[in-house]
């Protein structure tokens, strides 16, 4: 664990802390490193509606739970939106497009991504892995609405430095060989008739950081793969369970 804690930045962790810790509150909030914390300084409004929506004694349902996760899925598409908006107006053209290729890839690969979700927890039985969908639907909106506001806060200052090949840099092939073994991992462990779709998921993903590695630094570049490290972990440790 510590292995892998060493090159997943504070944004990556948050998402393996949470796969590691079946209560889900204490999976989105109570295990976050100091570094992730920090990151996030005092809670976003968004995230401290959701722990008090969790906490209410009227929510405590199954039903309930994913209505408060779902509520701020919808509320941090909303802060990702405007960011987004913020940040294409702060760029120059020849930038914008850079990031706009990087918007069109997420988006589609958010699509993907969720018949993933949905061909894995199809194979599973239990309440925990209803919340733990909901949970895995939530965090990379979170997650990309954090990091455009990071960029759009950045905008008005010189681009970050783009990041060596991955084979330069000793980080991202440790992430990258980590990476092939959880998804060899769940591709072994789906049912048959669902592996496409999981062939599907990873092509998009690796899309989406192909266009998004040349308008982020080395560190976001291990970010959104530790991301990713995390998500194909959490799936492949869940699928077929009951």
């Amino acid at each position: 664990m510590g292995g892998l804690k060493s090159w997943v930045g504070a944004a990556s962790w948050r998402r393996i802390a949470g796969a590691l810790t079946m209560t889900l509150a204490a999976a989105l909030f109570g295990a976050l490193s100091p570094a992730a914390h920090a990151e996030v300084a005092a809670a976003d409004p968004i995230d401290a509606s959701m722990r008090s929506c969790l906490a209410r004694s009227d929510m405590s349902t199954t039903v309930g739970q994913v209505q408060c996760m779902d509520n701020a899925r919808i509320g941090w598409k909303a802060a990702l939106d405007s960011a987004w908006q913020q940040l294409q107006a702060k760029l120059p053209p020849a930038r914008r497009k850079l990031w706009e290729k990087s918007q069109t890839s997420w988006l589609a690969s958010r699509e993907a991504e969720k018949q993933l979700l949905a061909a894995v927890f199809a194979t599973t039985r239990g309440t925990m892995y209803v919340l733990a969908e909901a949970d895995m639907q939530l965090q990379p909106v979170r997650d990309r609405a954090l990091a455009l506001r990071s960029a759009a806060d950045k905008a008005g200052g010189p681009p970050p430095r783009r990041p060596r090949a991955c084979r330069a840099d000793a980080q991202c092939e440790h992430a990258m060989f980590d990476l092939k073994r959880y998804y060899r991992r769940l591709q072994s462990k789906m049912p048959a008739h669902s592996r496409p779709t999981l062939v599907r998921a990873q092509k998009g993903w690796t899309a989406y950081l192909a266009a998004t590695t040349p308008v982020v630094d080395e560190r976001g570049r291990i970010d959104i793969i530790g991301a990713r490290v995390a998500t194909l972990k959490r799936l492949s440790e869940t699928v077929g369970n009951d």
